[in-house]
């Protein structure tokens, strides 16, 4: 190198010869650049070559799989019922004269079925993996359903066996009052601690206060008239004067002489009033009467389905209105759909309500006033449903109702299940309304007219048999 830089500086003048040197280095390294970019860089057009990788293993042979035998999977036959299915035919209209009618599309030509050999030798991968699972069997043909509750029949029973369901009935009313009567004057004598006890077992049985001491002073002037000094009389006398108290609010049988007949129910909540309704609209129908029940409690929850419910029991129309609605309106409704279907009786409920509050008590009376605009001279009866069991109670609701309403007669329910069942006779005593009829039961025939005779004697009963 050094010879040719020498060579080169003898060639050109002195002053350029550096300037010649470096040219020279340049030039022979862009050389050797140009050598090595040609045989170290890829040639254009030929493409990489790919990496070599390992030889696939052959692929398994693919044999057909024999279809499994799905008879053991079936389910046992059974018979389906099905509803015939209605098919709709959509005729056309002919083509006007001078029209062509236009040309229906070809069928399409069906698939060519594959050769039996091709088609057993074709298996898709689920064929070679999954097994088939059984066939589930076919859904079982629904119920029909059950019909509706029909009216109930009930054997017909005599009067001794209506009796005897008296007396179970006023067994506990017995139990309280006469057991505990005949503790205080059993052989003893007539003095004034005898009475001071006769007294107080009365005020015991709900009686109140002034019935209480009206029978005293009566049972006293009785005995005092025939000389009777034996304790034993009193309890002859005191059935006596009870059954004369009784009498008196014995009511007259109902005279069913417009169409339709309504019948307003009334009571607070809990006295059992939808049980009555249900059992009063079942005595109509065995004697023949189209009955319809009016759903006018409305606030209650349930009361409507409840009612509903006791209406299909017995076979008698009904009629409600929506949940909330006003009470009026479902009474005038009801009327006037009484009157278009000729209805017998119609029997209107009202929603339960305490009789010291004084805005519930407007609305009923709005419900009646309602009522007797539509029909003048309805409700032609106003019941008024007490609970026995409430005592004392009962005869202020009573009192109240009255004010309110002109109760035309007392529905006094669960004799039965208290010992409380003299509330009868007090409010016999001191409120002048007929007692219609006396719940001794939950059956359907355990609501009873009222007969004083047949309570009374059911009361003081001393059989050999003791009820329960």
């Amino acid at each position: 190198m050094e010879e040719i830089f020498s060579y080169l500086n003898s060639m050109l003048p002195s002053p350029y010869s550096d300037l010649v040197t470096v040219a020279a280095i340049f030039a022979v390294l862009l050389v050797v650049a140009f050598i090595i970019s040609f045989f170290f860089e890829r040639k254009p057009g030929k493409p990489p070559q790919p990496e070599p990788r390992a030889p696939e293993a052959p692929e398994p042979e693919i044999k057909a799989v024999p279809p499994p035998d799905l008879e053991v999977f079936k389910a046992p036959p059974h018979e389906v019922i099905r509803e015939p299915e209605t098919v709709s035919v959509k005729r056309e209209a002919p083509p006007a004269p001078g029209v062509k009618r236009a040309a229906e599309p070809a069928p399409l030509p069906e698939p060519t079925p594959l050769p039996e050999e091709r088609q057993e030798t074709i298996a898709t991968p689920a064929e070679q993996e999954i097994t088939p699972e059984p066939a589930a069997p076919a859904p079982a043909p629904e119920p029909e359903p059950e019909p509706e509750p029909g009216p109930v029949e009930e054997v017909p029973e005599t009067k001794e066996g209506l009796f005897a369901r008296l007396r179970k009935g006023l067994s506990k009313t017995h139990t309280g009052f006469l057991g505990k009567l005949g503790e205080v004057i059993s052989n003893r004598e007539i003095n004034d601690d005898l009475w001071d006890e006769f007294e107080e077992t009365l005020i015991m049985a709900d009686l109140g206060m002034g019935t209480t001491m009206k029978l005293k002073e009566r049972v006293q002037s009785r005995l005092k008239k025939k000389s009777l000094s034996d304790s034993g009389a009193i309890t002859e006398a005191l059935k006596e004067e009870i059954l004369a108290i009784l009498k008196s609010a014995e009511a007259k049988p109902l005279s069913i002489s417009e169409k339709p007949f309504v019948i307003m129910i009334a009571g607070v909540n809990g006295v059992g009033k939808t049980t009555t309704i249900g059992k009063l609209a079942n005595r109509f129908k065995k004697d023949n009467r189209q009955v319809m029940v009016a759903a006018g409690d409305t606030f209650r929850a349930a009361a409507t389905e409840q009612l509903e419910v006791w209406s299909k029991r017995v076979g008698s129309d009904f009629i409600k209105g929506h949940s909330g609605a006003d009470p009026s309106s479902v009474a005038f409704d009801a009327v006037k759909a009484a009157s278009a279907r000729g209805t017998d009786i119609l029997i209107i409920d009202t929603a339960g309500r305490l009789h010291t509050k004084g805005n519930l008590m407007d609305e009923i009376k709005k419900m009646k006033r309602v009522i007797s605009r539509e029909m003048e001279s309805a409700p032609h009866e106003t019941f008024l449903v007490l609970d026995a069991t409430t005592g004392q109670n009962a005869v202020q609701q009573a009192k109240m109702f009255n004010d309110a309403l002109g109760v035309t007669g007392i529905v006094l329910t669960k004799l039965d299940g208290t010992a409380k069942g003299g509330v009868i006779i007090a409010i016999a005593d001191e409120l002048n309304i007929p007692v219609r009829f006396i719940g001794i039961g939950e059956a359907l025939g355990d609501l009873r007219e009222f007969n004083a005779d047949d309570f009374v004697e059911a009361l003081f009963y001393e059989g050999g048999e003791t009820v329960h």
